[in-house]
């Protein structure tokens, strides 16, 4: 059980990639007649050209779809396919893919496409070519059917890359989705932006290393909402539920999912389709296409830490509390990072002792009623949640100084923030 009361231990397992282990060795050569398929390339031998594949395209447009999927490919891998994106070419769209097994990504783009084809490249190499390439170069990508090689041309400059087979490239297979519906992209990026910083990196607790969407309120205000704890504070934002979310089960998106989405929701511009099941989710975000599987687990009953009867109203300003909070830390160690607040009538006491370094202190006008009372609180925390605040005014509702406190927006009322205190 830790500071929020939250559990230890779950019934599931934790999510695992299931995979069988290919061994890839040399492949065989195979006689061919003219005109026939190229092995490992089926289907897109040109007799004329020699070629299985050529593509040209803007060197922006395939940096920027690169940007969307190399992420997902891990730097280690014991898979070797894993390690490539695949590439697709065919009527005049150039579609890249990449995956981990528990997250996939495409994305498509406009190409000059003669022959169609498909194959794999190295993800991060092939990135990082086209990323030092001159702006403003037009790329050509042809794949060889002499070879398994990819030849890219751009210019002066002259790379071959090994592929593997196309065939080999794993498919996340999505199933059938139960539940769809649509959101403006600006309020995806609330839902993440403001709930992110809480999600568990404790990997024991894997139900924690998420953000758990749901839906909630009562059928007349019904909500979606987002919640994510570490155990020592918690995140809880929700908007009006969209119209085909009704009845959805609740899902936790794992944290790689969440951050790869907020990667690609960056501007909070047009809208996000999503669709989900009990084990999947799938966001289509313009020509980008995210599929992920979901953290098999059961979320704790984040409701019974939520305190509900705290009378102690603390008013302050959000962006000279911010400031005074990350001033008087600077002196705190790096393990403690504790911030002590005095709270009295109409005024604030913000205090930090070190015994290795000094002590801090600084003051501040509040709208504060109740009696005296001094609390401590981990500045980090104190600093996360004061950056989620978008008005000008924060409200801290406290009791004592071992409990929970709730912090809120004092003009937004669809977030709520705890933080469990510390002994200062």
């Amino acid at each position: 059980m830790d500071a929020l009361g939250i559990a230890a231990g779950s019934k599931n397992p934790p999510l695992r990639n299931r995979v069988q282990l290919v061994t890839f060795g040399p492949r065989p050569r195979i006689p061919r007649q003219a005109g026939t398929a190229s092995p490992g390339f089926p289907g897109f031998f040109n007799a004329e050209a020699g070629l299985i594949m050529k593509v040209t395209v803007e060197r922006a447009e395939l940096l920027k779809s690169l940007g969307h999927v190399y992420r997902v490919v891990e730097r280690r891998n014991t898979i070797p396919i894993l390690a490539n994106v695949l590439i697709k070419a065919d009527k005049g769209n150039l579609s890249l893919k990449a995956t981990d097994l528990d997250l996939e990504v495409t994305d498509t783009t406009p190409a000059d496409v003669s022959p169609g084809g498909a194959t794999t490249v190295p993800a991060h190499m092939f990135y990082d070519i086209v990323r030092k390439l001159p702006d403003g170069s037009q790329i050509v990508l042809e794949g060889s059917g002499d070879r398994a090689v990819v030849t890219l041309r751009a210019g002066r400059s002259r790379f071959t890359l090994q592929t593997l087979p196309e065939s080999d490239f794993p498919d996340l297979a999505a199933g059938e989705m139960t539940h769809s519906f649509t959101l403006p992209a600006g309020d995806l990026k609330r839902l993440i932006d403001k709930t992110q910083f809480a999600i568990s990196t404790e990997e024991t607790r894997y139900y924690l290393n998420g953000i758990y969407l749901h839906t909630a309120g009562t059928a007349k205000t019904a909500t979606l909402r987002a919640v994510a704890t570490d155990g020592h504070r918690l995140a809880q934002v929700e908007l009006p539920l969209p119209d085909g979310a009704a009845g959805m089960p609740g899902v936790i998106i794992p944290r790689k999912t969440v951050n790869e989405v907020q990667r690609l929701i960056e501007t909070g511009e047009g809208e996000v389709r999503l669709e989900l099941s009990a084990g999947k989710i799938r966001f289509t975000i313009g020509n980008v296409v995210l599929t992920s599987k979901l953290i098999d687990g059961t979320f704790p009953d984040y409701g019974r830490v939520i305190p509900l009867n705290n009378d102690k109203n603390l008013v302050v300003d959000k962006k000279d509390f911010e400031a005074a909070v990350d001033r008087v830390s600077t002196v705190s160690s790096e393990r403690g990072r504790a911030v002590k607040l005095s709270i009295a009538p109409s005024k604030l006491t913000l205090s930090v002792t070190n015994p290795d370094s000094g002590s801090a202190t600084e003051e501040l006008e509040v709208d504060y009623e109740a009696e005296p009372l001094d609390i401590g609180f981990n500045s980090r925390y104190l600093l996360d949640i004061a950056a989620q605040i978008e008005g000008e005014v924060a409200v801290l509702k406290l009791a004592d100084p071992g409990s929970p406190t709730l912090v809120q927006d004092k003009d937004a009322k669809g977030a709520l923030y705890v933080l469990m205190p510390m002994r200062v």
